[in-house]
């Protein structure tokens, strides 16, 4: 009946739209409804004195107009804000302390302002730690390349593969925003099949064994699989993905010698692996923080972008799962250990029945 109602007064005219001041509106809406008013006592008990007519509509006028100021300053504000924001300033927020539709407009224009000024910070650190992860691949690259132009180096494997290095690095940059602009995008369709866990755990240890030389992090991986022909069910490249993100992570994190574990294993409840690390750890207030866009631990080595754990966490979800920075046990040795459970079979078709599906 509400909505009903609704949709009857927006179609209904409005004769005030060329009015251009809101608390003109409202003295005119005293006006009209004064004079509503006294016709029916004019045809009802017959007309008032003119000058207390005209002493009663005045000062209802006048009264309107007091009121009405508390009413027209929140937009008042909005308008000034607005304008700033076109300017770049989002920084000006407008006070909210009525509880009536123009207070919760201001409510929701404060959070647009914060989400907009979010959004702009994001993209200068987006612009700052690209150019930044762009530069240093370069200038290496160009370095090498007019060595070898000038003469000064041969074309020798080592030369050569300091060239590959750097051209992988930029690889892994452009599919880093590859990945964001679909995070952006939207949800992207997965290709879900069964998939041993032992090859898949082998195959990112690998990857990031190789990353780790080129990056002289001295590193030891162990990988555990319980059971030991586990076979989890996931695309498998997006989940490689994951495991290579939390395993740069882990190495970047990682004293030199340090040991990297990642422990995978199936259950009734689905897939759960836990890479860990002995770095120095996370601690309980930052762990949230942990999987925003460009946030990178300070203590880590090697630089990074910040939006590997961002990453993961965008294909966890498409997955339906869960990934978290989880409390060691008081056996375990000190470092980060981040869990990623996915559901079942079952679960994870029922969840996203949008999955495209493999089964070969």
């Amino acid at each position: 009946m509400k909505a009903l109602l609704l949709r009857l007064f927006d179609a209904l005219p409005r004769p005030l739209d060329p009015v251009r001041s809101i608390k003109l509106k409202l003295g005119i809406l005293i006006i009209c409804s004064g004079a509503a008013g006294l016709g029916v006592f004019y045809r009802g008990i017959g007309w008032l004195p003119p000058w207390t007519s005209i002493t009663a509509i005045s000062l209802a006028l006048f009264t309107s107009q007091i009121l009405a100021h508390g009413t027209t300053a929140p937009l008042r504000q909005m308008t000034a804000a607005a304008r700033a924001m076109a300017r770049g300033d989002y920084t000006r927020r407008v006070r909210a302390t009525s509880r009536d539709e123009v207070g919760q407009l201001a409510l929701a224009f404060n959070q647009m302002a914060a989400d907009l000024a979010a959004a702009d910070r994001q993209r200068r650190e987006l612009i700052a730690n690209v150019s930044h992860e762009l530069r240093t691949p370069i200038s290496a690259l160009q370095g090498v390349l007019e060595n070898l132009v000038d003469g000064v180096s041969a074309a020798d494997p080592a030369t050569l593969r300091t060239a590959l290095a750097q051209t992988e690095r930029l690889g892994r940059l452009v599919t880093e925003l590859l990945d964001l602009s679909r995070i952006d995008a939207g949800v992207a369709p997965l290709q879900c099949a069964d998939v041993p866990l032992a090859d898949l755990l082998a195959e990112a240890v690998a990857e990031a064994e190789v990353a780790a030389a080129v990056a002289d992090r001295r590193v030891v991986f162990v990988t555990e699989v319980h059971p030991g022909q586990a076979v989890g069910y996931a695309d498998r490249e997006r989940l490689l993905q994951v495991l290579v993100n939390l395993l740069d992570n882990a190495t970047r994190h990682s004293p030199p010698g340090g040991t990297v574990t990642v422990t995978a294993g199936t259950s009734t409840a689905g897939l759960s692996i836990v890479v860990a690390d002995q770095g120095p750890g996370i601690s309980a207030e930052e762990r949230h923080r942990v999987f925003e866009r460009f946030t990178r631990g300070e203590r880590a080595t090697g630089g990074g972008t910040g939006l590997g754990l961002a990453i993961a966490q965008w294909v966890v979800q498409l997955h339906g799962g869960t990934i978290a920075v989880i409390d060691p046990a008081e056996a375990d040795p000190p470092g980060c250990r981040i869990r990623v459970s996915l559901p079942g079979r079952e679960r994870l078709s029922a969840a996203t029945p949008t999955l495209e599906r493999t089964d070969d």
